[in-house]
């Protein structure tokens, strides 16, 4: 597997003071572990950082090291800076009031007299110098963070460290390789090259949880030996593996158990097409008193539990109206990030998401079954007819044997007819 160049990455860093990390929306895991790695890491190298992100961190993640630091105020740097020359009259006080709507300013010098001369409007400059988004393959998938700041990220360099293999390479600097297991193994790699030093036991713990829970525990697809190595790596360093393990997979609070058993309750399957999936509405997430974050990786658990299915998705009606499905698949035939496309979303290619606007929840998802039935349905009608083919070319030409039959007077009397016998079984 080919190296990464992180050497403009690392240039870029070292030349920024102040620098903004944007993890994705919702957050999990992955995207949690890798920003807050960089907030610790990088505060290390005596950079300023600021970690935001549009949705708050889910009740799983917030033993992570410093997840309280994460900011939700989405409106970045939008001050507005009035300037005062006082070189010449230095500046005795300095006061506002709020009167009609309007702010006014009053500085008073120490001596002659401030003139609108003196006085300068500053919208250009930014208390950043350097955005660095994680986890994330799309722009839209910052959220308000990046709907809000479409001038921070125009004027800014943006350096775009992901694996999804639908990354939209939007940053002036972008480091994606898609044989990575997570991005916490990417930055992992990263921080070796830079300073190995700079993972300490929290650091790594977060590296592992982003490893950890985007391999599913190293139960998925995307489990390589690279991603064990540095597994063994980051405990070797003091990764605290059993405090992911318990926060994540065994650790649920009550309300969080009763919506998992609502989405439970509501599978439906489609053998045909090889399709299991659930719903969750707005009505289960206030019946069962949780929260759209407690959703967790429940879609794992459905995974598992239908081996005989290609396609697994599950459907979220969000509180704004949105509708977002999560879609894993079983097979390398089925991409689902070429599904979840369709819908403006994206992926892995048997993992991947998508938010559908604009639709009621109900039409949402029968959009999407609808599109991936049919997608089913022409894939499997494909395969069958292959397999009879290839079936019939190596199945062995057998000929046909003379068979003698009896003249008519000659054919014995049939046999009477005999009930059949059934024993009764025992169920076990």
């Amino acid at each position: 597997m080919a190296s990464i160049d992180f050497s403009p990455a690392i240039t870029a860093i070292e030349q920024a003071k102040n620098i903004l990390v944007l993890p994705s929306s919702p957050p999990d895991g992955d995207s949690l572990g890798s920003a807050l790695a960089f907030y610790l890491a990088l505060q290390k190298k005596g950079k300023n950082v600021t970690v935001v992100c549009a949705d708050p961190v889910p009740d799983a993640y917030k033993f992570l090291p410093d997840s309280q630091s994460i900011e939700a105020d989405y409106n970045l740097d939008h001050d507005f800076i009035v300037k005062v020359d006082v070189s010449q009259t230095g500046f005795k006080n300095l006061q506002y009031e709020v009167k009609d709507n309007k702010v006014n300013i009053i500085i008073t010098p120490e001596h002659g007299e401030i003139k609108p001369e003196h006085l300068s409007i500053d919208q250009e400059s930014s208390k950043f110098d350097l955005i660095i988004t994680v986890d994330t393959a799309e722009l839209k998938q910052l959220g308000k963070v990046y709907e809000s700041n479409l001038d921070l990220f125009e004027k800014l360099t943006v350096l775009n460290i992901d694996h999804h293999p639908s990354n939209a390479q939007f940053g002036q600097i972008n480091i994606v390789n898609p044989d990575k297991a997570s991005t916490t193994l990417m930055l992992t790699e990263l921080f070796q090259t830079y300073d190995m030093s700079l993972i300490d036991s929290d650091i790594a713990t977060l590296l592992l949880a982003g490893l950890i829970t985007d391999t599913g525990s190293f139960q998925n697809s995307n489990t390589t030996p690279e991603a064990f190595d540095a597994a063994a790596l980051l405990i070797g360093l003091g990764a605290r593996q059993q405090e992911i393990i318990r926060h994540i997979y065994k650790t649920k609070e009550l309300h969080t158990l009763r919506l998992w058993g609502r989405v439970l309750s509501n599978i439906q399957t489609d053998y045909d097409h090889k399709m299991v999936w659930s719903t969750v509405s707005q009505a289960d997430f206030k019946d069962t008193n949780s929260k759209e974050s407690d959703i967790g990786d429940i879609i794992d658990e459905l995974l598992s539990n239908a081996p005989e299915a290609e396609v697994v998705m599950l459907f979220k009606e969000l509180s704004d109206g949105a509708t977002h499905v999560s879609m894993r698949t079983t097979t390398d035939e089925v991409n689902a990030s070429k599904i979840a496309q369709i819908f403006g979303g994206g992926g892995h290619r048997r993992a991947a998401g998508a938010n559908i606007l604009d639709q009621e929840f109900t039409q949402a998802v029968q959009m999407v079954l609808d599109y991936v039935k049919n997608e089913q349905a022409e894939r499997l009608q494909a395969v069958a007819p292959a397999k009879a083919f290839a079936l019939a070319e190596t199945a062995p030409a057998v000929e046909a044997m003379p068979v003698a039959v009896a003249p008519a007077e000659a054919m014995p009397e049939p046999m009477p007819a005999v009930e059949p016998v059934v024993e009764p079984v025992a169920e076990t």
